[in-house]
């Protein structure tokens, strides 16, 4: 059994949902208060044990590259300014023993191109995937969940939370298949963004999985999808109905960065959280609060 020790992060997507933000900085480096959102994926693979990091870019994603590479100039000035502390983070934001390669997307062709294309770095072997976007945060983490799953029992795996039914439209849905794996949910199908009326659960596949290095098969031969597309959905469709894939439930909180709203809510929650400014952002809170019912108010009684 060969334990999992790649994980593949497809980071070639425009961000056209934060234009003009995006325009010449990678949405991934979006910062949650002062780390940017990859970073946070990349921290929850080292932890579940992941040794080499494949990262899919496209054009214009080389500040990706730069982040997670060395800067000589900048730890040697923090080093003679004293900054030490600073300097040992920059220095550590991947850890010895930690590997990265850049594999380039040459079409925004969709997310299981993007999977495709890191095949070569892959191999044979087990790998995790990891969507950027989808910022986890909790006392465990789904990729150590998936990974530890798979060296149980090994085999492709989905990490999945139920949703509303008026939200099973934005992602993935769940098939449930009728057999028994204890823990784990059996996955007989997965549908791409369904209505309402014709989803077949409200289990949503959300942005960690656990793949076989079958998927690639799948992937080298799929024909496009929706929107001209290679959908990965489509091709975890194709192994479910094989009775090739599991899901277990998620049991973290997840935040949807990839949205406006879903990045404002990350950056709350992690300054609520945050050791040095946690006081000091619930004070400013309570004041806005407090300024915004007196102009309510005051409205109220011009009116």
């Amino acid at each position: 059994m060969s334990r999992i020790t790649k994980a593949v992060f497809p980071v070639a997507g425009l961000g056209t949902r934060f234009l003009p933000a995006t325009k010449a900085m990678p949405k991934e480096l979006l910062p949650i208060i002062d780390k940017p959102i990859v970073q946070y994926a990349v921290e929850e693979a080292i932890a579940a044990g992941i040794t080499e990091l494949i990262f899919v870019t496209g054009r214009n994603k080389r500040a990706i590259g730069d982040h997670f590479d060395a800067n000589l100039e900048l730890e040697m000035q923090l080093a003679n300014t004293g900054k030490h502390e600073i300097r040992d983070m920059v220095r550590n934001i991947v850890p010895q023993g930690v590997s990265c390669i850049f594999v380039r997307q040459a079409e925004p062709l969709g997310l299981g191109d993007a999977v495709r294309c890191a095949a070569p770095a892959v191999g044979n072997q087990p790998f995790a995937v990891l969507l950027a976007d989808d910022l986890m945060k909790g006392d465990t983490l789904p990729t150590g969940d998936l990974v530890a799953a798979h060296e149980r029992a090994p085999r492709n795996l989905l990490c999945v939370a139920e949703v509303a039914r008026e939200d099973v439209s934005k992602y993935g849905i769940v098939v449930p298949g009728s057999h028994d794996l204890g823990s784990q949910i059996a996955v007989a199908g997965l549908v791409e963004k369904p209505s309402a009326e014709q989803a077949p659960s409200q289990l949503a596949s959300f942005g960690r999985y656990v793949f076989e290095p079958e998927i690639f098969d799948v992937l080298r031969t799929l024909a496009p999808g929706a929107g001209g597309e290679i959908q990965l959905a489509d091709a975890i469709d194709i192994l479910a109905r094989q009775g090739k894939v599991a899901a277990l439930p998620c049991n973290a909180a997840r935040y949807d960065c990839g949205s406006k709203f879903g990045y404002l809510t990350a950056i709350v929650d992690h300054a609520i959280d945050h050791p040095e400014y946690r006081d000091a952002f619930f004070d400013l809170i309570r004041e806005r609060l407090a300024a915004h019912e007196q102009q309510q108010s005051a409205r109220s009684a011009l009116n």
